[in-house]
């Protein structure tokens, strides 16, 4: 199989399977000098980790993750990059193979059974083998590195609808994010989705849901024109998570119901000498390029195809039957979701600085402010 590896500069490539021994990643391109150890990357993962409410799969996997490469400690005692490719793996514990059995020769509507059956003549029908969003778990683990790359930027995710249930923007609070099981900055409908899922769960179907990722403290300049769009880049980040149908930046679908006056991002003078936004229907993005507004990804994950609801299908001999999927699976695989799109946002904009460095040779805009001629930033 191709295309298991994602970046520019820095590049990393996943590996592994559902219900194999392991699943692992080398991340090459990290710049040396930055500190790093496993307790930065663990962080992140027990936040992505499943079995922690009974609102996601009960597969009970601690994600402990282990460097095998590319750190090494300095004169302080500090574990430190070193420049080199960094392995990362992390060991699968709690596989139940046998839930699959029943589905070895039959293709769950909506999963990649089929395509990859279709593409490669043999397929590992234990949870999915390759395509499961077990494969995530990588991905949240590169991220932590990322985050160091990109110190300074602040990279937050949030669970902004589930099934047809949306959260009040009025009642927008980051810290609540952390105090329920769904990564939801509304309270008030954090404790709707409680009763919602609990339907959902009990009725053995599933919801989909909508994650929006915010990324402050980029600075103006990073992307490119053309081929090389930073939401282009971001589009691509995003869709490339299991379960992902559907990806907007900014306004999205919304700015095709505005007027050219409504979408326009207004721009004035700040007092300190620097570009003014008031509005940000952009996402922070304007011809490929960080504007230096908040940049602004919303992506839509379909419900879960493993269900116990029962489903017509096909099997690999042709025939029509039924499937009921049996194990452990999520309600609604959005809610994990979250940390894999801040590490998708991270990674992507960890490559674009360090490319943004080759091509101008500094991290920032090469014009900090007008007025002030040939001003840079340093």
């Amino acid at each position: 199989m191709s295309f298991n590896t994602f970046g520019h500069l820095l590049r990393v490539t996943t590996w592994g399977e559902s219900h194999g021994p392991a699943i692992g990643c080398v991340v090459d391109g990290c710049p040396p000098g930055i500190a790093l150890d496993a307790a930065d990357i663990q962080l992140e993962l027990d936040r992505r980790r499943p079995g922690q409410s009974r609102y996601t799969t009960q597969r009970r996997e601690p994600d402990e993750v282990k460097i095998l490469s590319g750190v090494f400690t300095d004169g302080s005692g500090q574990q430190v990059t070193t420049g080199t490719s960094i392995s990362l793996v992390i060991e699968n514990v709690d596989q139940r193979s046998k839930d699959y059995g029943d589905i070895a020769t039959k293709f769950r509507p909506g999963h990649a059974d089929f395509t990859y059956l279709s593409k490669y003549g043999i397929r590992d029908y234990r949870g999915g083998g390759r395509s499961s969003a077990r494969e995530t778990a990588m991905r949240v683990a590169a991220g932590a590195i990322a985050r160091k790359v990109i110190a300074g930027v602040t990279v937050r995710g949030a669970l902004v609808q589930v099934g047809p249930h949306g959260v009040d923007r009025s009642r927008w609070d980051w810290a609540e994010v952390e105090r329920n099981p769904f990564f939801c900055p509304d309270p008030v409908a954090a404790t709707a989705w409680e009763g919602y899922l609990e339907g959902i769960r009990k009725a053995g179907s599933s919801a989909g849901a909508i994650i929006e990722v915010i990324a402050e403290g980029v600075p103006a300049g990073w992307g490119a024109p053309l081929y090389g769009k930073l939401d282009q880049q971001l589009a691509s980040a995003m869709m490339s998570i299991n379960a992902v149908k559907g990806v907007e930046i900014g306004d999205g679908f919304a700015a095709a119901a505005l007027t050219g006056e409504a979408n326009a991002d207004e721009m004035r003078m700040g007092n300190d000498g620097r570009a003014l936004f008031l509005a940000n229907h952009a996402g922070g993005i304007l011809g490929g390029i960080a504007t230096g507004q908040p940049i602004v990804v919303r992506f839509a994950v379909k419900p879960t195809s493993s269900i116990l609801q029962p489903r017509k299908t096909i099997d690999s001999a042709g025939q029509d039957t039924e499937i009921v999927t049996k194990g452990r699976h999520d309600p609604c695989v959005g809610i994990r979701a979250v940390p894999v799109g801040e590490a998708m946002m991270a990674l992507v904009l960890a490559d674009q600085k360090l490319m943004h460095r080759a091509q101008v040779g500094r991290d920032g805009p090469v014009i900090a402010s007008f007025g002030l001629e040939g001003a840079e930033e340093d």
